[in-house]
């Protein structure tokens, strides 16, 4: 398999740069042809690559591409979880390259989605195609690959529940994670989960002039950003009522194994251009990260702001906000939680709004099971070293969903790096993981047969 892919490396990377070059931004309608090209785009490799089957699903929102190639029914199945769309690039004049003409640079793939997910997405294409072509596929694959992953996966989960016969399968295998560096592989045991709302506070009817009427009436701006900053206490941690109830904490035997986690606080510092790290006290940097809920605002509007002055009280401030959660928070508890507080907390002179955009539960996977071992020997064959369980501070808020729904387990193994610039400008992925990814996902399906 090793010289197939050295063979065809070079097609490999061509075929990935066009699909890198379409703009499926999911968030965005404007892009909504765009994301269809990228599902027929999908469609198409995954065809090529040698499945039986190949089909566009339609949904209420963007399309999910199934496929599948069934060798033998008696053998085992994995089904390939993914998705083709991608973050909105803004802000766009922070890219040193325009995000959607992707350049390598440095040994790196230079484009909006290269690591998340298109590029990871196409890895599992390839080694599908490299299984066929050298004749050792050793179990059936299957594959569903969404558009709306970017926005939530509103549509996946109706999907899922719609078609539970023809998603059968022993195992879901996902690479939409990190490894630890490249001489660190690592497997993701974990995701938190997510609760994502936008907040809008209104006091005037109109705009007002700030002389006029500049400390009389509430300014909406300075409102919103006082209740925000109530949202946390001198030590970090959430105000919010009881929402910490649900929270898990791990013993002192399993913060101790995380602690043997190879971290370098410098150089993170360093990577990041800051001069110190914050967060809830009493937890380490890769505790914040993973094993703690989070809330965070992701963007804050208001008044205006072009060029020059115009000195106005805003009619509106909006925010958007999410909070990563960690087991066992439910994100319907959560979201109800926030907007109970928050609306208490407003003051006089304002209306405040609040809107759930979606959610997800976090998960846990088991480090003993036939899978997750399976996942351990590929990376270890591929990488010349055992990878390091971890837990994983992102969420992919479907996981938990295909565990209630298909009974399955999910392996996440991913090939990333925490700094390719995921949601960033400048996202990349470098060549070494991109091949490595082909490389490695063979010996799953070797080694997952074999269990």
């Amino acid at each position: 398999m090793k010289t197939y892919i050295e063979e065809n490396k070079e097609r490999f990377l061509s075929e990935l740069l066009d699909l890198l070059r379409i703009p499926s931004v999911s968030a965005d309608s404007k892009y909504k042809e765009d994301v269809r090209k990228a599902a027929e785009f999908i469609s198409e490799k995954i065809q090529l690559a040698g499945a039986d089957f190949v089909e566009i699903c339609e949904t209420a929102g963007h399309p999910i591409v199934f496929g599948q190639k069934i060798i033998d029914e008696s053998l085992p199945t994995v089904l390939v979880y993914g998705h083709y769309d991608v973050q909105p690039a803004d802000p766009l004049n922070l890219w040193h390259s325009p995000p959607f003409e992707p350049v390598v640079k440095d040994e790196k793939i230079y484009a909006r989605g290269a690591c998340d997910d298109k590029g990871q997405v196409y890895m599992h294409i390839k080694a599908l195609e490299t299984m066929i072509a050298t004749n050792s596929l050793p179990c059936n694959v299957k594959f569903m690959i969404e558009g709306e992953e970017e926005i939530g996966s509103d549509n996946l989960g109706i999907f899922v529940k719609a078609n539970k016969e023809r998603l059968q399968a022993d195992v879901i295998l996902i690479s939409d994670t990190a490894i630890i560096a490249n001489d660190i592989p690592s497997i993701d045991v974990g995701l938190r989960g997510l609760s994502y709302l936008e907040v809008e506070v209104t006091g005037a009817n109109i705009d007002l002039h700030s002389g006029v009427y500049g400390g009389a009436v509430a300014n909406p701006i300075n409102v919103l950003s006082k209740m925000i900053a109530s949202l946390h206490d001198e030590n970090n941690r959430i105000t919010i009522p009881t929402f910490y109830d649900d929270v898990v904490e791990l013993t002192a035997e399993e913060r101790a194994a995380m602690a043997l986690t190879p971290f370098d606080l410098d150089a993170y510092k360093k990577g990041l251009d800051i001069d110190d790290v914050r967060g809830e006290a009493g937890y380490t940097t890769l505790e914040r990260a993973s094993i703690r809920p989070t809330l965070d605002v992701n963007g804050i509007w208001g008044g205006y702001i072009g060029e020059g002055a115009k000195t106005v009280l805003p009619s509106k401030a909006s925010a958007k906000i999410s909070m990563r959660l960690v087991p066992n928070q439910q994100s319907d508890k959560i979201t109800e939680l926030f907007t109970k507080h928050f609306l208490s907390i407003a003051p006089a002179g304002v209306k405040v709004s609040v809107h759930a955009h979606h959610g997800g539960e976090p998960y846990v996977t088991p480090t003993d099971s036939k899978e997750y071992k399976a996942a351990e020997k590929a990376m270890e064959e591929s990488f010349g070293k055992k990878p390091v369980p971890t837990r994983g501070g992102g969420s992919i808020p479907i996981v938990a969903l295909f565990e209630k729904e298909l009974g399955l387990k999910t392996v996440l193994m991913g090939f990333g790096l925490d700094s390719d610039a995921i949601h960033s400008p400048n996202e990349h992925y470098g060549l070494f993981n991109f091949y490595k990814g082909i490389e490695t996902i063979p010996l799953f399906f070797k080694y997952y047969a074999e269990s």
